[in-house]
């Protein structure tokens, strides 16, 4: 390295002016038995940013009792140009943000928070594990768009419905995909895999236990270096508003 590189670090953070914005909803569509995709616009998203595939905004949501709820979800897609921002919502369980989503038509109005910032990671590691269950399905699919011709994408899935798994978008990346049924078994899936030569970054999103059940196999047993591995609770069993 000379003194005049300024190549910048392959894994960041990136902080941004947290912003809240009023969005109108601006289409619906119920894109598989489980997924609805929810299209929001506004002016004020031409200044949105969101530099990282596994970003999260934070919707916010009345109780019915005069206080507000927040949820996080990965924005799935935005166009600063047509000022638009599109959120995909499973529709499982009793929570609000489901329940809203479920009743959402176009003109009803969200109120919208971030990203407060971005967890930047470069797309030119040798090979990218990708593991997670419905929640993180969007941040998969995102980082799948992303990833360029010449890499590889190695993802583990929960998702029961083919209906559901077809969500999954194509991508130029060498891919190697499977699918399980349940969360649990990811931890299985992880354990069967060998781990490719190369530099590689590993990305796992589900519920608390999973997330660090499968951040001790790809650690302690694959001997993945701990520094290049994100593990996130998307969701924790039992506690309605984890994050």
């Amino acid at each position: 390295m000379t003194m005049n590189d300024t190549a910048l670090p392959r894994v960041q953070r990136v902080r941004h002016e947290l912003k809240k914005r009023a969005l109108q909803v601006l289409r619906v569509e119920r894109v598989s038995p489980l997924f609805q995709r929810i299209t929001l616009t506004d002016e004020s998203l031409g200044d949105f940013v969101s530099a990282a595939f596994d970003d999260h905004v934070k919707i916010l949501l009345p109780d019915g009792v005069g206080e507000t709820l927040m949820r996080e979800y990965t924005p799935r897609a935005f166009d600063t140009t047509a000022h638009t921002l599109v959120l995909d919502f499973a529709l499982h369980g009793e929570g609000p943000a489901a329940a809203w989503a479920a009743q959402a038509q176009p003109g009803q109005t969200l109120t919208v928070a971030g990203p407060r910032g971005s967890f930047v990671v470069a797309e030119d590691f040798d090979w990218h594990l990708l593991i997670g269950d419905e929640t993180a399905l969007p941040a998969i699919a995102r980082r799948l768009e992303e990833l360029p011709a010449g890499r590889r994408a190695i993802v583990r899935l929960a998702l029961a419905d083919p209906a559901d798994r077809a969500l999954l978008p194509p991508t130029a990346a060498t891919l190697d995909l499977a699918w399980v049924d349940r969360p649990e078994t990811l931890v299985d899936a992880a354990r069967a895999l060998r781990l490719p030569a190369g530099e590689g970054y590993a990305w796992c999103a589900t519920e608390a236990s999973v997330a660090a059940a499968l951040r001790d196999v790809l650690v302690d047993e694959k001997g993945h270096d701990p520094k290049l591995i994100r593990s996130a609770a998307y969701w924790k069993r039992g506690a309605a508003a984890h994050g």
